[in-house]
């Protein structure tokens, strides 16, 4: 961010699009802040220039961080559930027979011309696999 200057202002639409976690967004707006330039949040209406905006942005970390490993310990429990429980977790596997036909395909992709891509719609098996 070599372009901001001391007393410019970074207007984001969304926290989220700033950075990807309450860390890495704290240091950021620290680092904004150490070389007095200004962080306003549009949809969230936070303008870091203020003690009580600072203090709001705050608190909503601590809430999101919050709600964030509420949600990891939920589904930490009920994948453990389902696994108790002896369920499958995660995708459906390729059957098989296709990915040996793919693979076949692939082998021979110099004689009958077919790329990955063709590969892939003829026998459902994604591309990456190939």
């Amino acid at each position: 961010m070599e372009y901001l200057r001391a007393g410019d202002k970074l207007v984001v639409y969304k926290i989220d699009r700033l950075a990807r976690s309450t860390r890495d967004l704290h240091n950021i707006v620290h680092e904004l802040q150490e070389k007095n330039i200004g962080v306003v949040f549009i949809k969230e209406q936070i303008d870091f220039s203020t003690p009580a905006e600072k203090l709001m942005f705050t608190m909503l970390g601590a809430i999101a961080e919050f709600e964030r490993d509420l949600i990891n310990e939920r589904t930490k429990e009920g994948r453990e559930r389902a696994k108790a429980q002896g369920k499958h977790l995660g995708r459906k596997g390729q059957d098989t027979k296709e990915i040996k036909s793919a693979l076949k395909m692939f082998a021979k992709r110099e004689k009958n011309g077919l790329s990955v891509n063709d590969i892939s719609k003829q026998t459902g098996v994604p591309g990456k696999g190939l």
